[in-house]
């Protein structure tokens, strides 16, 4: 069995006047994602990508480093949080906390945290059956991927399964729904 591994973006130019999902990744993200080869050691055939311009830029430093196209695939996206946009970083953090605490409760107008899971559970499901066994990069957000870890570990949503700052990876078995660790940095 070939480990497949979800990676979230590094880190972003934050631009409060732009909508989240078209921010891009930053002189420091850029750096990060070149790293990225480097944690898998050569493992993929497939690399799939939010639609999200800093998710879509991760993929392309990855694919082009390993020689791998990656595709698209809007389920992937970061939770909808367009109802407030950008939000102060202290602001933001207790909306998380919330966010994760309540996981069938919308906080703020943002995407349930419940329904987050499922919608992405579901696009890695569905991507995975349709090439089994294929060594895959999930390449999204934070948000999701800490969902995504819960799931895999069958362990209630919560916020321990939040990666350690942005531009992270975890390996999983994608056909025993299992992960095989907890998110690394990448370094």
């Amino acid at each position: 069995m070939m480990p497949s591994f979800y990676v979230s973006h590094p880190e972003v130019v934050v631009e409060p006047a732009v909508p989240i999902e078209q921010w891009g990744l930053s002189d420091a993200g850029f750096a990060r994602a070149r790293r990225l080869p480097d944690i898998l050691h050569g493992r993929v055939e497939r690399i799939v990508s939010s639609a999200e311009r800093k998710a879509v830029e991760t993929a392309a430093v990855l694919g082009s480093a390993i020689g791998v196209t990656p595709v698209i695939d809007p389920h992937l996206g970061e939770l909808d949080r367009s109802a407030t946009g950008y939000l102060p970083e202290v602001e933001f953090d207790a909306v998380v906390e919330a966010f994760f605490a309540e996981p069938d409760q919308s906080v703020r107008g943002w995407e349930r945290a419940g329904d987050a899971q499922r919608r992405t559970v579901a696009a890695v499901r569905r991507i995975a059956a349709s090439a089994p066994g294929t060594p895959t990069v999930y390449v999204g957000h934070g948000g999701v991927g800490a969902l995504l870890l819960a799931s895999l570990r069958t362990a209630a949503i919560d916020r321990s399964c939040d990666q350690p700052g942005m531009g992270s990876v975890f390996a999983f078995d994608p056909d025993a729904w299992t992960a095989m660790g907890g998110w690394e940095r990448i370094r």
